[in-house]
């Protein structure tokens, strides 16, 4: 129980790092200061943010992973993973780029609801 914990909190906070690495750029795009930034320092800025994604993530999924005692199937550790990114990425472009949640976003998160029940009911 404890493991999962770990792991899901581990993959909840790898996965603010990413959503920052891969989209807080397009918000920064909107300050004269950074426009000016070339592109590849951009790309090692989010690199360097993606580093500390990493940091968590690797040890999210070797704690979860049943294979090493945790009490996830490699398959579950990926369905959590996108379920929490999704999530993640939801709450981030609301509150960063304020954009606004519609029914095929909500029908989209029942579609993943039945994708952890499909993966975790079944195996």
């Amino acid at each position: 129980m404890i493991q999962g914990l770990e792991t899901v909190i581990l993959l909840f906070f790898a996965n603010i790092m990413m959503t920052v690495a891969w989209y807080a750029h397009l918000k920064l795009g909107q300050f004269d200061w950074f426009q000016r930034w070339p592109l590849i320092l951009v790309i090692v800025l989010s690199w360097g943010v993606a580093f500390f994604e990493y940091c968590l993530q690797v040890p999210a999924n070797r704690i979860g992973f049943e294979g090493n005692g945790g009490p996830f199937s490699l398959m579950q550790l990926k369905i959590i993973q996108e379920v929490i990114t999704l999530v993640v990425f939801v709450l981030f472009s609301m509150a960063v780029f304020r954009m606004q949640l519609h029914w095929n976003h909500i029908a989209a998160g029942a579609c993943l609801i039945l994708a952890v029940w499909f993966v975790f009911g079944f195996e």
